[in-house]
């Protein structure tokens, strides 16, 4: 899910003016590789509690995401049924963290 988000950022952003290549599209990019990343790199460490850290770290990342989205929908760099999709995946993606997150944190 953390990469169909991913995914779904870069096309999102492809759009976004040129003069933001080194602004919020790169910023919002970097967030949404975070997220994938801090999953894997603490399913990698090989503790639960690493895990868990980890976890919250992507949760982070999915926020930052969220709220960069909302900058470029009212800077009018997507379009409302783009951005539709977006949140979608974004609210999928996050039930998904957020039931795994749980799920970790329980065995603590």
């Amino acid at each position: 899910m953390a990469i169909r988000l991913t995914k779904v950022v870069y096309r999102m952003s492809e759009h976004f003016p040129s003069d933001e290549r080194f602004g919020l599209t790169s910023q919002i990019r970097r967030a949404a590789v975070s997220i994938a990343s801090n999953i894997a790199e603490g399913w990698g460490r090989g503790s639960t509690s690493d895990y868990a850290r980890f976890l919250r770290m992507a949760r982070g990342s999915m926020y930052e995401v969220e709220t960069q989205g909302l900058i470029a929908l009212e800077l009018g760099f997507v379009e409302k049924d783009k951005f539709e999709f977006f949140e979608q995946t974004i609210d999928e993606a996050g039930r998904v963290l957020a039931g795994l997150l749980r799920s970790i944190e329980n065995k603590l």
